[in-house]
């Protein structure tokens, strides 16, 4: 009989997992097709795909997850973070990558990069909104992940510094979710013209 916990990854375990690479791979050379040689109903297809992920997972994660996690008896933190981690690990980075890149290429594609003011105001507000998620998103939450997953991974994980580094990845993902609401007022500004 195993004594490991069901749904626990064994300790210092990668969070790399091949299926996930592969689905960003390809995920990412779709967009560059898009762009090479798609139509622009695709482009704006997986602008709005990747951006309505983005900000869903991005506003479940913060709103749902993250206040409900910190409230878990460690051992059922362990569970769920050793299963979300390697979930999130490419997913989020891609899907942030997709979503900025091809709304970079529709907006210069319809012209919104031509615009003069106060509509440019609009362009900059998006190009601002999507650094601050962008700079967060790998310069604090995927870092914060990682040292969670690791930390969890040890037999005795400290929980002084997962209380700490909790506390401040649900306040950066709180700060992530209203960058969302703020895109999708900005986006709504684009679909109606500028």
């Amino acid at each position: 009989m195993s004594d490991q916990v069901v749904g626990v990854v064994p300790r210092s375990a990668s969070p790399v997992r091949r299926g996930y690479v592969v689905a960003a791979v390809l995920a990412l050379a779709m967009m560059v097709l898009a762009i090479q040689y798609g139509s622009d109903w695709l482009l704006n297809f997986l602008h709005v795909m990747t951006g309505a992920l983005w900000t869903g997972i991005d506003l479940f994660m913060g709103f749902v997850v993250g206040p409900v996690l910190k409230r878990l008896p460690l051992d059922a933190r362990r569970a769920v973070i050793s299963g979300l981690v390697p979930r999130t690990l490419f997913l989020m980075p891609t899907v942030s990558i997709i979503t900025s890149t091809t709304g970079w290429f529709l907006a210069k594609r319809m012209g919104f990069l031509d615009v003069g003011y106060p509509g440019f105001h609009w362009v900059i507000a998006a190009l601002v909104i999507v650094t601050i998620l962008t700079i967060q998103g790998t310069g604090i939450l995927l870092p914060t992940n990682l040292r969670l997953y690791f930390e969890l991974q040890k037999p005795n994980p400290d929980s002084a510094k997962i209380g700490r580094w909790m506390r401040w990845f649900v306040g950066v993902v709180a700060i992530q979710g209203t960058m969302q609401v703020a895109i999708f007022v900005v986006m709504a500004k684009f679909a109606t013209g500028l």
